[in-house]
């Protein structure tokens, strides 16, 4: 029993320095965390206004290209789930978080909804927000070829 206690004795101080040094480590790396959302909808009738005949697009692709502080370039890919919603994010050191994005509509895999409208090919932006809160997009916007009938 003693041989035991003698050898967690001498186990003891190695764990304490092993203890101190990794908190002290992990103290010292800072984490950001950015988030960059949005919607993609499709304008039914083609008016330019969100009405009841408009929806949300699943499925559709959306490219994010964003620039960090330390000039690095980070390309995203993102599809809209149910509800129209894509959503890009990243936790990186500070001194690496983004500077600057552009979001842009790729493509949408609707049978009658994929000509991109006119006013939405992308949107550049700077990214100024704090660690953890999210920069939302206006939504993309995509219409039928022909309007239907009803929209007339």
């Amino acid at each position: 029993m003693e041989l035991h206690t003698a050898a967690a004795r001498k186990f003891l101080p190695v764990l304490y320095i092993f203890t101190v040094l990794l908190a002290a480590g992990a103290a010292t790396v800072y984490g950001w965390t950015g988030e960059i959302h949005g919607r993609v909808v499709c304008d039914v009738c083609g008016d330019s206004s969100i009405g009841p005949e408009d929806h949300v697009l699943e499925g559709a692709e959306v490219a994010v290209l964003c620039i960090t502080k330390t000039g690095e370039v980070l390309n995203y890919q993102a599809f809209t789930n149910s509800k129209g919603v894509y959503t890009v994010a990243e936790t990186m050191p500070e001194s690496d978080r983004w500077d600057a994005c552009l979001a842009r509509p790729i493509s949408s895999f609707h049978e009658e909804c994929n000509h991109l409208g006119d006013a939405t090919s992308g949107v550049k932006f700077t990214y100024n927000r704090a660690s953890g809160y999210s920069y939302a997009i206006k939504p993309f916007i995509y219409r039928h070829a022909n309007a239907p009938m009803y929209c007339m």
